[in-house]
């Protein structure tokens, strides 16, 4: 008689990104050519996130997979997440408004390791206390805090709290995240239960972005929860920290810092299982930022200093990558003064025309007309504002201007044209943005490739009228600074290749221990890029090839052989 085969059990992958919900069915069976124990992909489909609900988004990938694969959705035995969303908030200077508490410290400690620029605008509170390095305390007076209490709940989504030398005793910590947790019932992040290491300002910084981006993981969390419990999907929910490691969503949700890098380091296992090559540089593309990073014997190398993202240093272990703020929904804008200014991209990624006209037609397309019919450019041509559609409980402790512009910002994009009538209110509608509350939507690669026909799944029509109105835009001379839509939108693709390629090179540097930025901006290797035609000479080469990632991967990285002088491997 011959033994009934056990069914091997089946592997759910979810990554939510700012532009797409890709969702993975994978089964751990023999797969072809891939030996034993390794498995296989069942199924695979993506849907657009969706911020206002990331359950629509969520639903709209994994419904797709089990319908392909057939799947009973009781065989899923583990579903594991990823996602670039805390990556992005922290590229992008968005996230919740949160108060810092800082116990021990002066003003002066706000100037190191970005903390005061991290912080913005946010509401600060000193009290006196902390330790020192042997975990001796300073009295401590919550006095203050507790006064400020009041007002400072009903105008931020939570606290972040460090203490001086809370890592050798975090009783003050303590006491003020109890405090607050009894009269402001909010959220509190507290720099002991984060981070062991020395170094109170980084500390705090680390800090401060957990407590931004818990309400953005937590909706995250929540959504996925929800949709796992009405398809009957019974298995544990983990995601994937920075390091690669797989947490526990609970954990995720207290720690949200921890998702950095939480994409990119999925990613990085799955590049080399796709393409077998142990060394190799990485480079994926998404709609917002493009992460870098290195194979050395098929693994990646954590990074001891701590994940560097949005220019900020934290403490949080993850692989050693540098993410830029360069996507296929990067802003497209000019520079500023030049005679022949340069085309510029990003870090703010911008919902493309396309994607707003496929959503809101006519509400998109006649506005973009009207702007063409004008006889001269306007600063603020094709550009929209709309909510994200958040919980209104995140637009607490909003002032008054801002209120006031947000009111009018509806569901449908508002020609900004038309919304903003003072320079003052630019800059409100730009806290808006950094809140998470409203999205612009602009010109973008995403639509410079649906101009010239390599990208159909949106609305064409409105990326024409877009770029058509971004070509009239006037250099130094007064000139217009493109002849067509097609001739900028070619610019816009060339100019993507080209920063890819140097952010590579970037990372390059970086790993062999020089200055990265600066040594790719030299102008020797600008040159060697170029393949400048000159008597001398010069040349810049990779010693291994790239491993491109990404959707728009097959897109933008064909031309990057010859500006790196290595191959590019783009799996499907």
């Amino acid at each position: 008689m011959t033994a009934k085969t056990k069914p091997k059990p089946l592997f759910l992958g979810i990554d939510t990104g700012g532009t797409y919900t890709d969702a993975v069915l994978w089964s751990e069976m023999e797969g072809p050519q891939q030996g034993p124990n390794k498995g296989k992909v069942l199924a695979k489909a993506k849907a657009l996130t969706t911020r206002h609900d990331l359950a629509v988004g969520i639903s709209g990938a994994v419904d797709a997979v089990l319908q392909k694969a057939g799947t009973d959705p009781a065989a899923i035995k583990l579903v594991s997440m990823s996602t670039t969303l805390a990556t992005n908030a922290l590229v992008e200077g968005q996230g919740g408004r949160v108060a810092l508490v800082m116990i021990g410290f002066s003003e002066g400690d706000l100037a190191r390791d970005g903390l005061k620029a991290a912080l913005g605008t946010d509401p600060v509170v000193f009290c006196p206390g902390g330790h020192d390095v042997h975990g001796n305390a300073a009295k401590l007076d919550l006095s203050g805090l507790e006064a400020a209490l009041p007002e400072l709940g009903a105008s931020v989504s939570g606290f972040a709290v460090c203490a001086y030398f809370a890592t050798r005793n975090p009783a003050h910590e303590i006491a003020a995240r109890e405090l607050i947790r009894e009269k402001a019932g909010l959220p509190v992040t507290s720099s002991h239960e984060l981070s062991a290491k020395l170094g109170g300002p980084r500390r705090a910084l680390t800090t401060l972005l957990n407590a931004r981006l818990i309400s953005m993981i937590d909706r995250l969390v929540a959504a996925t929860e929800g949709f796992l419990a009405e398809r009957n999907i019974a298995a544990p929910l983990m995601v994937v920290r920075g390091d690669g490691a797989l947490v526990s969503a609970a954990f995720a949700r207290q720690r949200p810092i921890e998702t950095i890098l939480s994409g990119p380091a999925a990613s990085l296992v799955g590049a080399r299982h796709m393409t077998g090559l142990d060394d190799a540089m990485v480079s994926d593309i998404g709609g917002t930022t493009t992460d870098v990073a290195v194979l050395d014997g098929g693994r990646p190398r954590l990074d001891p200093e701590g994940a560097t993202v949005g220019g900020f240093r934290t403490m949080v272990e993850a692989v050693a990558m540098r993410t830029f703020g360069l996507g296929g929904d990067s802003e497209v804008t000019l520079e500023d003064g030049a005679l022949n200014p340069k085309i510029l991209l990003g870090p703010r990624r911008l919902v493309p025309l396309a994607l707003a006209g496929m959503a809101h037609g006519n509400a998109v397309t006649s506005e973009l007309e009207r702007q063409l019919r004008a006889p001269n450019p306007g600063r603020m041509d094709g550009r929209f504002a709309v909510r994200t559609g958040v919980p209104d409980r995140l637009a607490a402790g909003l002032t008054s201007a801002e209120a006031r512009l947000y009111e009018v910002i509806g569901a449908v994009p508002l020609a900004i044209d038309r919304l903003l009538t003072s320079n003052a209110q630019n800059a409100t509608l730009n806290r808006l943005v950094s809140r998470g509350l409203v999205h612009v939507a602009g010109f973008t690669p995403s639509d410079a490739a649906h101009v010239l026909g390599k990208q159909a799944n949106w609305d064409p029509a409105s990326a024409c009228l877009g770029a058509e109105l971004f070509a009239r835009k006037r250099d130094g001379r007064g000139q217009n600074i493109a002849a067509s839509r097609e001739a900028i939108s070619e610019r816009v693709l060339v100019t993507l290749t080209r920063w890819s390629a140097e952010y590579i090179l970037e990372t390059a540097f970086a790993e062999d221990g020089l200055d990265g930025a600066s040594t790719v901006a030299h102008a020797l290797v600008q040159r060697a890029v170029d393949a400048h035609p000159g008597i001398a000479r010069l040349s810049v080469a990779l010693d291994r090839p790239v491993i491109g990632l990404g959707a728009s991967a097959p897109l933008h990285y064909a031309g990057l052989p010859p500006l790196i002088g290595n191959d590019c491997a783009v799996p499907e």
